[in-house]
């Protein structure tokens, strides 16, 4: 087994991948027929991929290009893009893409880079999890067929870059992994035909990694099974509907915003299933300040006392928690935060800290909703 070594990922977490030598049978493709590929991704749902690509007999070459390393937590650490340590494990070559600003001008390597002639029916370009959308002067250098994107949705749904956690937040029953033709940024982004799709249901209770490790292991089979079917011909496209599109945008600060009154406790656990590993869910303190909320529960047993209000929250001692009323009368339990400016906190010691501040009336703190901080900011509040 292979673990992500100490070089920090931004916001993903750690997940480990087999390291697999090709092995190739007496009904492989002979040499000829296989692929040379140039593969295009960051994180761990693009080693997943490419563990299960690398471990076909589609291929005659791989090569993979990706982000460059970055320095984070104000230049005191290296996040660096575990498919280039994967890919450096497993003896591949792996090519740096410039910043993004610079990324329509970037040099594809060979044997990729031939303009003066008609693309190889050999060569294919695939994507996962990458990140970036390829300008066409790169995409017409691969034949229209052999321009591959894997997408962990059930395209037409969820359209863009973050499908695993849209899919999660809205509780679908449902999901699945597409291999999609890209298509020029002006004919759509994720709107591709699609080549092969591979549906799985949706546990209640599964996270984001948990989701998309499996589609990633879905997703590259998939991919494999495309490419097969391609050496043979047999590979057929279908378009997207054009009907039940919906689009899965980049999660934002506002997608971790709780609002107590309209959200339940279960909506709130399961938005932090989704995107807590990205963005720590968050609240606003009377002073306006922000809360985040750390592996929060649904609370099932009644306790002694719980505000009725949404948004009022008090201290439990025999749960050790924060409890806070949420919509359709449900109860959440958060037993860690952490406030603006200060560290990770037990929920006793951060609520004796917040009475000796006064945010604690009558045994109860009122949690504001962004709602109420915009009404706040408006110049007649503010004077």
């Amino acid at each position: 087994m292979y673990w992500l070594p100490k070089c920090r990922q931004k916001h993903l977490p750690r997940v480990k991948f087999n390291v697999h030598s090709r092995r190739t049978t007496s009904s492989s493709p002979t040499w000829g027929d296989q692929f040379k590929i140039l593969f295009l991704g960051r994180d761990e749902f693009s080693c997943l991929v490419l563990q299960e690509l690398h471990r076909s007999d589609v291929w005659q070459e791989i090569h993979l290009a990706t982000n460059p390393d970055e320095k984070v937590d104000r230049g005191s650490r290296l996040s660096v893009s575990p498919l280039k340590i994967f890919g450096h494990s497993i003896g591949l070559p792996v090519y740096t893409i410039p910043p993004k600003s610079e990324f329509k001008n970037w040099a594809i390597p060979p044997p990729f880079t031939n303009v003066d002639g008609p693309p190889s029916p050999q060569h294919v370009i695939i994507t996962a999890s990458f990140g970036r959308i390829l300008p066409f002067r790169m995409l017409k250098l691969f034949a229209p067929e052999r321009r591959l994107n894997v997408h962990p949705s059930l395209l037409p749904a969820y359209r863009g870059a973050a499908p695993i956690q849209h899919a999660i937040m809205n509780a679908e029953r449902e999901t699945g992994v597409c291999v999609t033709k890209m298509l020029k940024r002006s004919e759509g982004i994720d709107a591709g035909p699609i080549w092969g799709t591979r549906t799985m249901s949706m546990l209640d209770d599964i996270s984001f990694a948990d989701l998309r490790d499996k589609l990633a292991v879905e997703g590259g089979q998939l991919l494999v099974s495309v490419l097969r079917d391609m050496m043979t011909g047999k590979a057929v496209s279908k378009p997207q509907s054009q009907t039940n599109i919906s689009y899965a945008p980049t999660i934002s600060f506002k997608d971790a915003t709780l609002d107590f009154t309209t959200m339940t406790a279960a909506a709130i656990v399961q938005t932090y299933r989704a995107i807590g590993h990205q963005r720590p869910l968050t609240v606003y303190l009377p002073t306006i300040k922000t809360l985040q909320m750390h592996s929060p529960s649904v609370h099932t047993s009644p306790p002694p006392y719980t505000p009725t209000v949404p948004g009022r929250a008090c201290y439990s001692k025999p749960d050790k928690a924060i409890l806070i009323r949420c919509a359709d009368n449900s109860v959440l339990s958060v037993r860690k935060v952490k406030q603006e400016g200060r560290a990770l906190l037990d929920a006793r010691e951060w609520w004796s800290g917040a009475k000796s501040f006064g945010l604690v009336v009558d045994n109860e703190i009122n949690f504001d909703s962004q709602d109420d901080v915009d009404q706040w900011l408006q110049p007649e509040f503010i004077g």
